[in-house]
């Protein structure tokens, strides 16, 4: 298993530099685009991020995005207006299938926006980065657009974490390393390739995307690259590599919160799909070399020893 996913890793696998706009754009042909960005209080970062989008990939000669929309889920500040003005349809969530009473949740939002664009390939985009480039749209849309067979990509990136003065390069990750990596790795080995299986960006195909089911919660990212993986295969997956991401980051029960909506939805689909633990299981992690990211393989078998109890000689030893 581990050599067919390290093919897939490289074969499948490519850089947001692989993927200029002119490029991009020139394999568009009939294939419409929308992009979403699924806020809530997000009105200091917003605006940066749709005004880079439009005036990228918008509003010029040769459009690749054909639907900028914000979906904004009852923000208590100035998001809508922020995003508006920056150039965006704000589409609250309330207004989308509104016969459907609201639940909490990013994934809602990302449900919902569905039945508010009609664009072909649908890209997500977090709505609290900071520096954001419009090559994160053009690099997750590239392969899609390239190549018929592809029906998601995902981003891949370095996400430093400041702590004072002290900027860890690698240390923001903190629920993929402890909770999402090790999950995919015990159940779904198939997916030990991704980089960042709980990108909030990502593209994929709205044909996928509308018979997959959406968790409401931050489970959504983990439950959309599994149900994928079980509807389409692995091949039909790529990453793109961004470079880095840079956003606000949680505190440490925000962080233990949303793990426990991922383990929620992992556990429903390892019920669902038996895949069961490997009887020699591994653990893919990365580390960033240059423009590469390295792949390193290493072994987690635990042996369990039997009740002490059971054991013969135990009586005699004590």
């Amino acid at each position: 298993m581990r050599d067919d996913v390290a093919a897939w890793f490289v074969d499948r696998s490519s850089r947001a530099d692989d993927w200029p706009t002119e490029r991009v754009a020139a394999a568009k042909g009939a294939t419409t685009v929308s992009v979403v960005l699924p806020a809530r209080d997000e009105a200091a970062t917003v605006g940066a991020i749709v005004e880079s989008i439009r005036t990228s990939l918008v509003d010029v000669p040769q459009p690749l995005v054909d639907e900028l929309v914000v979906i904004d889920s009852f923000s208590g500040d100035d998001t809508a207006a922020v995003a508006a003005v920056a150039g965006a349809r704000v589409v609250s969530l309330g207004e989308v299938l509104p016969h459907l009473p609201t639940v909490p949740g990013k994934g809602e939002a990302l449900w919902r926006s569905l039945a508010a664009t009609s664009g072909d390939v649908v890209v997500f985009v977090d709505a609290d980065l900071l520096a954001f480039e419009a090559s994160t749209v053009t690099g997750l849309v590239g392969p899609l657009l390239a190549d018929p067979a592809l029906q998601l990509v995902k981003a891949t990136y370095d996400r430093p974490l400041a702590d004072g003065a002290r900027v860890h390069p690698a240390g923001g990750g903190r629920v993929t390393e402890l909770v999402a990596r090790p999950l995919l790795n015990l159940h779904w080995p198939q997916l030990a390739g991704f980089v960042q299986p709980l990108a909030g960006e990502y593209a994929a195909r709205r044909s996928l995307l509308e018979r997959l089911p959406f968790p409401t919660g931050y489970g959504v990212e983990l439950g959309l690259l599994v149900d994928a993986l079980h509807l389409v295969g692995l091949s039909a997956l790529a990453q793109v590599d961004l470079g880095e991401r840079r956003h606000r980051h949680h505190d440490d029960q925000r962080l233990g919160r949303m793990a426990a909506e991922i383990w929620h939805t992992a556990l429903s689909r390892i019920h669902r799909d038996g895949p069961g633990v490997p009887e020699n299981p591994s653990l893919v992690q990365f580390s960033r070399d240059g423009d590469a990211q390295l792949w390193q393989v290493h072994d987690v078998t635990a042996l369990e020893r039997p009740p002490m109890a059971t054991v013969a000689g135990y009586a005699r030893a004590r």
